[in-house]
């Protein structure tokens, strides 16, 4: 047994060194190192068929639960977590649908005219959108639309577009933080321990917004000198109307309802008892029976590689599990907290987001399942505060680099190819801080978790109030109501 634990370390380590240096695909990577682990180490080293088919799970896929719950959630039983895969590929298809009819940019450029143009004001909504949009939307697509359209209503306007860009990343990753499906690491949580969409919402997503509230004064302050001297006055008739984005005024509409028929599922998910599994595919079946012609663009814009990393993943996260290395890692945890709560949370969370902050939060946050499981079981600690810890430390750590996730990789990328090159220093001058912030108070949170469901009831409310006053003072839904009708 201790040849296939020295192996199944050996290919997790040498896994994340390939990742790391970025010099291979990463979907390549994980899949070579899968079958190194279903070879050496199942194979050669255990001589265990269950120990490989039970990291497969293939099985479990064709379970009623995993399409539908009855009564309280389960668990998944470990293994490749294949509900994170197919509710990833539904979503992937529904904002594949949405993109190529024009929603996003549509979007952009609706709120950009409604404030006439002026920069701080697009800077404060754009910050706030890109938080909402990430909360249902993974933050790659979020970036990828809001960061192109920063950068032409920059070249229109005349201002630097970085210090917008900078907090929409930041923003993003953190709107991703507050729901199960905003961020994969959230996905991979909710679906290997049993978490519903209100579970999270109660827990990162009041962390998530009382940050909001904080990162915003922030960045504000950070830029509101450099932007408060940019645009003027600003010639409306000229600038590209929104509606020049839409394509397609019936896939428009058409995406818009199925968009807002994954929020609703999602949310109420735990009392329909659908999985997100389920809803990964029912969403992906009517966004492509409503597509028409789209249908094969659809399809081909749909990031297969990354689905193919997280299968390779979790089969080698599925090795360590096997092995019993985990368990050691856990228990290692355990002896150094001495059973402490707080101990632990501090822990979790400043690892997790260190770990973020220069490697992919994926394969980590895949990794610490596991340990906390058994963290949880063997000293007691609450299994749902160590999730919020692992959720927020993986989904926020990855904001403090460039490279700490792949909406900043992206962002950036977009403001240097249009001319507006953001080193290192710039980044992580304004991004560190914030991160350090964002974790400070997620440790406090975390720590009064009791207090949670009677602050979010307080704060819910004022949410909710804010946002709708962004709506009804920038017209968005009764743009689209046009649209539709």
């Amino acid at each position: 047994m201790m040849i296939a634990k020295i192996l199944a370390l050996t290919i997790f380590i040498v896994m994340f060194v390939l990742i790391i240096t970025d010099k291979i695909e990463k979907c390549l990577v994980t899949l070579c190192c899968g079958l190194a682990t279903a070879g050496l180490v199942f194979g050669l080293s255990m001589h265990s068929m269950s120990a490989f088919t039970e990291t497969l799970n293939v099985r479990n896929i064709f379970t009623l639960g995993f399409w539908y719950e009855a009564g309280s959630s389960s668990e998944s039983t470990g293994g490749v977590n294949w509900a994170t895969i197919i509710f990833l590929a539904g979503m992937m298809i529904m904002v594949e649908g949405m993109a190529k009819a024009g929603f996003f940019r549509w979007l952009c450029m609706t709120i950009a005219k409604l404030v006439k143009y002026k920069v701080i004001p697009i800077f404060l909504t754009f910050m706030v959108m890109s938080f909402v949009l990430a909360m249902f939307i993974d933050s790659i697509t979020v970036i990828l639309f809001l960061a192109a359209v920063t950068v032409e209503l920059a070249q229109l306007l005349k201002f630097n577009p970085v210090p917008i860009i900078l907090s929409e990343i930041f923003c993003a990753n953190l709107g991703g933080s507050a729901t199960m499906c905003g961020d994969p690491p959230n996905i991979i949580i909710g679906t290997s321990l049993g978490y519903s969409f209100a579970d999270f919402v109660t827990n990162t997503g009041l962390i998530a917004v009382i940050a909001l509230a904080v990162i915003v004064a922030y960045f504000y302050l950070c830029f509101r000198k450099e932007l408060g001297k940019a645009g003027g006055d600003v010639d409306i008739s000229k600038m590209p109307s929104p509606k020049s984005a839409i394509t397609d005024k019936k896939a428009f509409a058409i995406s818009t309802v199925i968009f807002l028929i994954a929020v609703v599922l999602l949310i109420t998910h735990a009392q329909t008892g659908l999985t997100v599994a389920f809803i990964g595919t029912f969403i992906a079946i009517i966004t492509l029976l409503t597509s028409g012609k789209n249908v094969k663009a659809i399809l081909k814009g749909v990031d297969y590689k990354t689905l193919l990393f997280f299968i390779g993943l979790f089969f080698v996260v599925g090795g360590l599990e096997q092995t019993g290395i985990l368990e050691v890692f856990a228990q290692f945890i355990g002896k150094v907290s001495g059973g402490n709560i707080m101990v632990m949370i501090a822990i979790i969370i400043w690892v997790s987001a260190i770990a973020s902050a220069f490697i992919d939060n994926i394969p980590f946050a895949a990794t610490m399942i596991p340990v906390i499981k058994t963290l949880s079981a063997t000293t007691g600690a609450d299994l749902s505060v160590l999730s919020w810890t692992l959720a927020m430390g993986t989904d926020i750590g990855g904001s403090a680099t460039p490279i700490g996730a792949s909406a900043n990789v992206v962002g950036t990328s977009i403001a240097s190819r249009e001319g507006y090159p953001v080193t290192w220093g710039k980044y992580c001058k304004v991004a560190v801080p914030a991160t350090v912030i964002v974790i400070l108070i997620s440790m406090k949170v975390s720590l009064n978790h009791r207090m949670r469901m009677d602050k979010l009831l307080q704060l819910f409310p004022i949410l909710c109030g804010f946002l709708f006053d962004i709506s009804h003072q920038t017209g968005i839904c009764q743009q689209i109501l046009k649209l539709i009708y």
